[in-house]
């Protein structure tokens, strides 16, 4: 018996922690609208993809943005300090599309800073998470007073200028997702269709980049 018990001990003991990935972002991260967010959010798919080996955790909040001085910073809400205590092995950051917003726009100095502020977050976790980030997805219309020209003229590039000064990986979610309005029944948030894609497209990233 004693023998059986350091056997099973030992095989326990090799057995691979999973891969924790940390899906940071707002309502569309979260699942607004989705009535199974379970299952039909692009974590909970995410999940499903990358199968046994991984643990991905949906970190979404509703109404959030990446600015800190905006009416709602992602930063100083508690889900925040929970992902960091997920202790992520890869990290999606999606924030950005309410930030457009007029009300914190007046702050879009602010936006790199901040973003550094959060990955500077993530990056002193030991070990140190692979951090990817998403590109918005599009706005189709102006509800909420999102604005789909400031996330394409500035959140955008703001967004690709920290990528580079960082050496950060881009996900793109914008221009695969730029004709299909149809995922988009109240033209800001991806429907269970949308939420599909989101989680195809951030699988192959994952994937390709395990490969190397």
């Amino acid at each position: 018996m004693f023998i059986i018990a350091t056997i099973a001990l030992t095989l326990i003991s090799c057995q691979k922690e999973p891969v924790r990935v940390a899906c940071v972002g707002d309502s569309i991260t979260y699942g607004h609208g989705i009535a199974d967010r379970g299952h039909d959010t692009y974590p909970a798919i995410l999940d499903s993809l990358l199968g046994d080996g991984y643990d991905v955790r949906n970190f979404g909040i509703s109404g959030r943005n990446l600015i800190n001085r905006g009416d709602y910073p992602y930063m100083k809400e508690q889900i925040f300090r929970d992902a960091l205590d997920f202790m992520p092995d890869i990290v999606t950051i999606a924030l950005g599309t309410n930030d457009s917003k007029p009300q914190n726009w007046i702050f879009s100095q602010d936006f790199k800073d901040d973003m550094k502020l959060m990955i500077d977050s993530f990056k002193a976790l030991e070990p140190a998470p692979e951090i990817w980030l998403c590109l918005p997805t599009p706005a189709m219309g102006h509800a909420w007073n999102i604005n789909d020209s400031i996330i394409s003229n500035g959140v955008i590039p703001y967004i690709k200028e920290v990528a580079e000064e960082l050496g950060l990986d881009i996900i793109d979610l914008n221009t695969p997702l730029q004709a299909r309005r149809d995922y988009f029944p109240d033209t800001i948030h991806p429907n269970e269709a949308g939420q599909e894609e989101i989680a195809g497209i951030i699988f192959n990233a994952i994937r390709n980049s395990r490969k190397k």
